[in-house]
């Protein structure tokens, strides 16, 4: 039986929350994947995630990892490292890779698939923008509406025919999956998802299963180092709301979508992580056109957000 102090040890040790993280990859490695959001308050996710573990980093690395060396590679909303890729065709090549309005979407509209592969085989990379759609914009359906050619991209990917390649102006370019990704080993699903599995627990450190603890062979319940960060919303170390608020006794919910006369806190306000405590939250707001990080807010303990700030103002100056 893990005692609640060694359970927060173990998480934070596991998410290289404890000041070992040393570069973009072997974190991503790590973590086992970092999820993308387009909400960038403060920075994107994918890239704040990363800023909590290292500090203040060359945010371009991610983008050299995945479009120049693709040692790391975007799916469905997602980055993970390229050793990944296997398991993740395990699931593209799954008849569920896609819901049932999906593959209604796919019958009714088979020409338009054939029609969209022989764009991007003869003219790609592209953006979603940069191909046409014969069907008049007037017809809109009752779940895809209008966004015909961005529906089918969305489904193309996630049935591993169409990849994520590059981005423009932060729009993302598309092209043939057999042009982008590279020959690997086929993989059983139920394999893949057992791997997957043990990659997260990993990750992870300590999960609630069935109202218990269940603890990661390598689990490290060390002491942490005294360290002070803040951490993304979408941070796996809080992600599970009911994991952090059994770790922490921490209740956290984004509230950006929760009309502002209702929210308790703020729009977007992110943790305070110092040791193996989480104390606080903050608001901070990076202001492009000054550069500086504004501060909307402040709650719990706040007497080492200053040195969390510094760092993250530091980062996002150099990264702008």
């Amino acid at each position: 039986m893990v005692g609640d102090a060694a359970a927060r040890r173990i998480a934070i040790h596991a998410q290289l929350l404890d000041g070992t993280a040393a570069n973009v990859l072997d974190t991503v490695r790590r973590l086992g994947y970092l999820q993308i959001d387009p909400i960038s308050t403060v920075a994107p996710p994918q890239k704040l995630v990363l800023w909590s573990r290292l500090g203040p980093y060359d945010a371009a690395e991610l983008d050299r990892l995945l479009w120049e060396e693709r040692q790391l590679v975007e799916w469905r909303a997602f980055i993970y490292p390229a050793e990944s890729l296997p398991l993740l065709r395990a699931r593209m090549r799954s008849r569920n890779s896609v819901n049932a309005n999906a593959k209604e979407f796919l019958r009714e509209h088979a020409s338009f698939r054939r029609t969209i592969l022989r764009e991007l085989d003869r003219r790609g990379p592209l953006l979603a923008r940069e191909l046409d759609d014969p069907r008049p914009r007037t017809e809109k359906h009752r779940w895809w509406g209008t966004r015909r050619v961005g529906v089918m991209l969305e489904i193309l990917c996630a049935r591993g025919e169409v990849a994520v390649v590059g981005r423009r102006g932060g729009h993302r370019a598309f092209d043939l999956a057999e042009r982008w990704y590279p020959e690997t080993d086929v993989v059983p699903l139920r394999e893949a998802e057992r791997l997957l599995d043990e990659q997260r627990l990993r990750a992870l450190g300590i999960r609630l299963r069935r109202g218990e603890w269940e603890v990661s062979p390598d689990a490290d319940d060390s002491p942490v180092p005294d360290r002070a960060t803040l951490l993304s919303p979408f941070d796996r170390l809080i992600h599970d709301r009911a994991r952090a608020e059994a770790l922490w006794g921490f209740f956290y919910r984004l509230e950006m979508y929760v009309p502002k006369a209702k929210r308790e806190y703020g729009y977007y306000v992110l943790p305070l992580l110092v040791g193996e405590e989480i104390v606080g939250r903050a608001e901070p707001v990076w202001n492009k056109q000054t550069r500086t990080l504004d501060l909307a807010g402040a709650w719990g303990d706040t007497s080492r957000l200053d040195e969390a700030l510094s760092s993250l103002e530091a980062w996002l100056r150099a990264s702008s």
